[in-house]
């Protein structure tokens, strides 16, 4: 058996998401189903998403509908309770160095934009269809591998503008110094949130209540750290409709 919920995970948190997990462990016990006392936080992601006996992880929109909508049971969709989202969904912060004078992405054009994969919805493909309207993409591209390090490539001057997950976003303005050198230039449109998942086989709806209890279960301070409100039910169509960008545009120049 493994679990792990990776996404949202950095050293200030590492106890909260323990606790969380401690939590939803307890409650899939009192329903009758057994899972690892650990979670697998260092493991690689889709050595996870795929394994057979996968308790619970959480994965992104993007690879869920492109690769893993098959091969898995979708279990909820944790909600962030994130402003100018519906429960349940998020959308990517834009972001720019601070001292940036420009106010338009137009603007950006022919800049540096930092992405940690492409295929991330947050990172990728949201900024992807947010810029679509304006006739471009941007052909100048840096690939970082995660958000954290998109966010510090622009703070750096390394890079001129990224999108980053909105969760991630937060955490970063509360946990990184380097969060005073930048700033929103815009929001995307919300798509629905990172999904909870589990093996084929398992059953969605006894975990979806093991996470919902532990949630209510979690205390205020983990909570807070965590971010997380409460689990909510979206449907699979909901994740398969978002398009995916254009093949080609996924290589770095």
């Amino acid at each position: 058996m493994i679990a792990n919920l990776m996404m949202y995970q950095r050293p200030e948190l590492s106890a909260a998401h323990d606790a969380y997990w401690g939590l939803i462990r307890k409650h899939l016990r009192d329903a009758g189903m057994d899972s690892p006392a650990a979670l697998s936080q260092e493991a690689e992601e889709f050595f996870v998403w795929k394994h057979p006996d996968l308790v619970l992880s959480q994965t992104c929109g993007m690879p869920y509908r492109t690769w893993l909508h098959d091969k898995v049971q979708l279990v909820g969709t944790p909600d962030y309770g994130l402003t100018g989202c519906p429960p349940g969904y998020y959308r990517s912060a834009i972001i720019v160095r601070a001292d940036d004078e420009r106010t338009n992405i137009a603007a950006f054009k022919e800049t540096l934009f930092a992405y940690n994969q492409t295929f991330s919805q947050s990172g990728y493909a949201a900024p992807f269809w947010h810029v679509k309207p304006d006739g471009f993409w941007f052909e100048n591209r840096l690939h970082t591998e995660q958000h954290l390090e998109s966010a510090r490539a622009v703070a750096a001057g390394r890079a001129d503008i990224a999108a980053l997950d909105a969760v991630t976003w937060r955490n970063i303005e509360r946990f990184e110094p380097s969060a005073a050198a930048l700033r929103v230039l815009e929001w995307t449109a919300p798509t629905p949130g990172l999904p909870l998942i589990s093996a084929l086989g398992n059953d969605a709806s006894l975990i979806f209540t093991a996470v919902k209890r532990a949630i209510v279960d979690l205390d205020d301070t983990n909570k807070s750290l965590l971010g997380i409100t409460g689990i909510v039910a979206i449907p699979k169509a909901a994740y398969l409709e978002i398009p995916n960008p254009d093949e080609s545009t996924a290589s770095a120049r």
